[in-house]
């Protein structure tokens, strides 16, 4: 019987996911549980598994698209007994909940009724042969762009290539010395000009979100930002000594692990910073716990996954959860569990050379601390200018949240552990 898998709703809120890469093609045979589709929401990438054994019927979706929750994205002829057309499976093979009258939940946080109800009209479909569906994702070639050349209007084997050959004006508008297929990952699923001296690239759901974010924060919440500049040779000193010990000696140790461990000792001093603006509900919102956010630039955009309850870990256990975090949001592995939530968080620009810059808080936050880059500087020390260890730390702070002396006792805070970083151990 065939049946349709319609798009489960990702939660918090989303409403949309974009296909980014089928796994399957029509007449392959699938297993319960095979991997199927990659989607991406606004939060993170999400691999989705077959919910029935069968053969796949029909792709209903091609890559790049953004569907609504609910849309039909796939058909499969399944094996066992007969269940009607765009039934979707039980909570045996979704791993999660559902009600009556909706189809199933990618994470449990509810469901999207009105968006399935929304749910975008179905693309027109392109009769092709899965080698030549094949030959054209091998070669980027967008199929639906292709002219069929075949009987009954078929895209035969010739026709991409033909069209592959037409994309090579892409390669003619690069700088002098350019390798000819150069690593630009940032051009996958763009549209070159005829001239080849543009690329479109569609905005993904990820940095759509990103950009919505930012600009929701920075026209909603009266930034300040305060700047202190400071000598940390003591700390860069300390991280030396603690490379050498046995229980570091596996574990990536980096200065930004040292200006975590200092922040969230200035919060534990000063815990009014650590908190949210309800607008709603007119209330500010004090947090007793810190999860932990650190922005990390991945090839999908911006993502602040976050270290929860950071302010029980020890410095080893922090410098294992950075590393941790830092690899998933890179290989698009962050859940949606690590982005959510988040209290204050670390960006830290100093990786890209740069001393200072006015960071925009990370919605729903109060505080995001911008560690600038660790560089030798003539500095008066003890009587005597010499060449120390210096960096400028920022810290953007919300107004209505955060006045100006308490913005100021925080980042002083971090400065004054940064440069005798034993207080930090005293503690």
């Amino acid at each position: 019987m065939r049946r349709e898998f319609l798009l489960p709703d990702p939660g918090e809120g989303l409403t949309e996911a974009t296909i980014v890469h089928w796994y399957v093609e029509p007449g392959q045979a699938v297993q319960t549980n095979d991997t199927i589709v990659e989607i991406e929401t606004a939060k993170s990438s999400v691999e989705l598994p077959s919910p029935w054994e069968g053969t796949v019927a029909e792709i209903l979706v091609p890559e790049g698209t953004e569907v609504k929750v609910g849309a039909p994205i796939l058909a499969i002829d399944t094996v066992g007994e007969d269940a009607p057309a765009g039934a979707q499976p039980d909570d045996a093979h979704t791993g999660a909940g559902r009600t009556e009258s909706e189809g199933a939940i990618l994470v449990g946080y509810g469901t999207g009724g009105s968006a399935r109800r929304a749910a975008r009209s179905r693309p027109p479909r392109v009769l092709a042969k899965p080698p030549v569906r094949k030959l054209a994702k091998d070669l980027g070639i967008d199929l639906t762009t292709v002219h069929a050349s075949g009987p009954g209007g078929i895209v035969t084997r010739e026709d991409v290539q033909h069209a592959a050959e037409r994309q090579e004006a892409k390669h003619l508008a690069t700088y002098p010395h350019d390798a000819v297929k150069s690593d630009r990952p940032w051009l996958d699923g763009g549209t070159v000009s005829r001239d080849g001296r543009e690329t479109r690239v569609p905005v993904q759901s990820v940095r759509r979100r990103t950009a919505e974010a930012m600009v929701a924060s920075a026209f909603t919440a009266p930034h300040v930002t305060v700047f202190e500049t400071v000598d940390v040779t003591p700390t860069m000193e300390l991280l030396q000594e603690l490379r050498a010990l046995p229980e570091f000696r596996d574990v990536r140790l980096t200065p930004l692990v040292l200006v975590m461990k200092a922040l969230l000792m200035a919060v534990r001093r000063h815990p009014q910073i650590n908190a949210s603006w309800d607008e709603e509900r007119r209330e500010i919102v004090y947090k007793h716990y810190v999860n932990l956010g650190i922005a990390a630039s991945t090839p999908r955009g911006l993502m602040v996954p976050n270290i929860k309850d950071a302010h029980r870990l020890s410095l080893l256990e922090l410098a294992r959860e950075l590393a941790t975090l830092t690899t998933r949001a890179r290989s698009g592995a962050t859940s949606l569990t690590e982005l959510s939530q988040g209290t204050v968080t670390i960006t830290n620009i100093g990786v890209f050379g740069i001393d200072s810059g006015t960071p925009i808080l990370n919605p729903g936050e109060a505080a995001i601390l911008a560690f600038g880059a660790v560089k030798k500087q003539p500095w008066v020390h003890e009587g005597e200018v010499v060449a120390r260890d210096v960096t400028t730390l920022a810290l953007s702070f919300d107004h209505r949240l955060v006045d100006g002396e308490l913005g100021s006792r925080v980042l002083s805070e971090v400065a004054t552990l940064l440069h005798n970083p034993a207080l930090a151990f005293a503690q």
